[in-house]
């Protein structure tokens, strides 16, 4: 460790990013500022200059590198530690260690998921070491999200591995591209470095990653931010919109107002220009982190200067959450007008200082996704203009009142509705697709038993397996409209019967749905309830009777996945479902006549 004389410089976000590369973990591709080639610089206050030496630390104090002049006049690096948590953390290597490890086989770089046709280039290389280029604006993926990708495709192809690089991205086209070949070259030694052509199909397994991380606009989680001064109308056309998303019904909101947050996040804080900011700041925190679970947040904080704005910005794209500012342009003159607690009035006699528009100024967002001026308008046709942008952007599709379905009185609703049953296999579009369209045949057009499916880890919209898919066409029955969809809460909850293709899928769902141990088994557990059964067992009394017969189920009544294993596995999977569903769907329906 240095001695504590070493003068300490917490790097600015921009430094750190120049720097990542030498000191981070000591992922160095470089060993001392200023080589010939070098595209990496230092830039330090002019007092800290002539230090000799100066340590580098992470936001949390902890020293990461010191700097050494040397005789030269150039700096030198001294790594003192790397990173010790984190995700992936056993991926990030040192050059050094790459080439002690993984000599000799061919280096990839990857900046995005691999698709079928990449791997299928790859396939017949030999060794290979994808270098999943991870820094900051550099994948197309978030990091942890290439990673996944990543060795997801590596498990597809016979010896690969996969090592994670920092590459930052600057803003620099040239730089960044003479710096990314810099830095593979450094990686690879003299080994062969391929650069692959893209491509737009993905694997079915890679796609399911990919997937989980590239929400179309109206799933991302999103921040909606209203800026503009005092008395503008902002907190009350935020409100008018988050009244307008729970009424919709179709999203979770959270309101972050300004007044709000000062009382209950930023207690204890001043209206000095420095507070004012933090808590600017922390509002957007919060809301980057209830968009990077799905969530909408709703903030309406004055928020008058364009750096704390573009930091809230970045905060919620690092979080993979959507930004969406809405400047409330209502001119000064009408916002003083409006003054109903006569702040404005006090900041103009002085007895506020640092009064936004008055002592403190207001710089005008040039990013703004919509601009709205409340002057002489009803909250109702200033919303329209937020609403429009919304739906313009994809993001929320306000426009219209919420739906409610005509019903039938309660004395006209059927006193019995049919049995649900839900299929369950892990990606929805091989086993219990092929349960859903054969139960369906099974129990003919008048059955009282619906039938539905989806995955655990289920992917969005895809058709099903094509070979799977062959074992339905040999027994006369298509999959030509079926698009598969993952498994959610509300589907289980809705379902009177749960049945999975496997144990693991049951473990899965009980792990989360305790309370539905009754209803939730695997399709061979079902299959031995319904043999051992009295003969007039049907319906609702059968799935009264599996819910006192519940236990563990069986390995032999699994199904095997069958997906990537060819057409032999496909018709096995096949066979043994259509086996058990012959016994089941009889039953469900009423009547124990096992079709032929």
């Amino acid at each position: 460790m240095p001695s504590p004389a070493v003068p300490q410089h917490h790097p600015t976000p921009r430094e750190l990013d120049d720097l990542e590369l030498l000191t981070i973990g000591g992922l160095a591709p470089l060993t001392r500022f200023n080589e010939p080639g070098s595209q990496v610089t230092l830039q330090l206050p002019p007092e800290l200059i002539e230090a000799g030496a100066v340590e580098l630390v992470d936001p949390e104090g902890l020293p990461l590198a010191v700097v050494h002049t040397d005789t030269e006049g150039g700096w030198e690096v001294e790594s003192l530690t790397h990173t010790q948590h984190g995700p992936f953390r056993r991926l990030y290597l040192t050059p050094a260690q790459v080439r002690e490890q993984y000599a000799g086989r061919t280096f990839v770089p990857v900046t995005d998921a691999l698709t079928e046709s990449q791997l299928g280039e790859l396939d017949g290389r030999g060794p290979v070491a994808l270098l999943a280029l991870v820094g900051d604006g550099t994948p197309a993926l978030p990091a942890v999200g290439l990673l996944r990708a990543s060795l997801t495709a590596a498990a597809m192809l016979p010896d690969a591995v996969v090592v994670a690089v920092p590459l930052a991205n600057h803003g620099d086209p040239e730089a960044d591209h003479a710096l990314g070949v810099q830095v593979v070259a450094t990686y690879a030694g003299g080994d062969d470095v391929v650069g692959l052509a893209t491509d737009s199909a993905l694997p079915p397994a890679v796609a399911h990653v990919v997937d989980f991380y590239e929400r179309r606009p109206d799933e991302q989680g999103l921040v909606l931010f209203f800026t503009g001064l005092s008395g503008s109308g902002k907190s009350t056309l935020a409100q008018a919109l988050m009244d307008r998303i729970l009424e919709q019904g179709a999203r979770t909101v959270t309101s972050l107002d300004g007044d709000v947050v000062r009382r209950n996040l930023s207690a204890g804080l001043t209206f000095s220009k420095e507070d004012r900011e933090t808590n600017i700041r922390r509002i957007g925190w919060v809301a980057a982190e209830i968009s990077r679970h799905g969530g909408v947040a709703v903030c309406s904080p004055i928020a008058p200067f364009d750096e704390t704005r573009q930091q809230v910005r970045a905060m919620v794209d690092s979080a993979g959450g959507a930004f969406f500012l809405v400047h409330v342009a209502t001119p000064l003159e009408e916002c003083e007008r409006r003054d109903r607690k006569g702040l404005y009035a006090k900041a103009r006699r002085g007895e506020i200082p640092e009064f936004t528009g008055i002592s403190s100024p207001y710089e005008e967002p040039t990013d703004a996704d919509i601009r709205v001026d409340t002057t002489g308008r009803s909250i109702e046709d200033a919303l329209g203009d937020v609403i429009a942008g919304l739906r313009e952007h994809g993001y929320l599709d306000l426009a219209d009142p919420p739906v409610v379905e005509e019903v039938p009185p309660v004395s006209k609703l059927p006193t019995q509705r049919p049995l649900s049953v839900l299929f369950v296999c892990t990606a929805n579009i091989c086993r219990s697709p092929f349960m859903e369209i054969t139960a369906r045949h099974l129990a003919g057009p008048d059955a009282t038993v619906q039938f539905s499916s989806a995955g655990t880890h289920g992917f969005r919209e895809y058709p099903m397996d094509t070979v799977m898919g062959a074992t339905l066409e040999e027994r006369g029955l298509t999959a030509d409209t079926f698009l598969s969809r993952p498994l959610t809460s509300a589907l289980i909850e809705d379902a009177d019967l749960v049945i999975t293709a496997e144990a693991a899928h049951r473990a899965f769902i009980l792990d989360d749905h305790a309370a539905a141990f009754r209803k939730v088994f695997t399709l061979g557990q079902v299959a031995e309830v319904v043999r051992t059964s009295p003969e007039g067992l049907t319906g609702a009394d059968l799935l009264r009777a599996l819910g006192e017969r519940r236990g563990a189920s069986e390995p032999h009544f699994d199904v095997r996945d069958p997906y990537g294993r060819g057409a032999k596995a496909a018709e096995e999977a096949a066979e043994q479902i259509d086996e058990m569903l012959r016994v089941v769907v009889p039953a469900l329906a009423g009547s124990r006549r096992i079709p032929t």
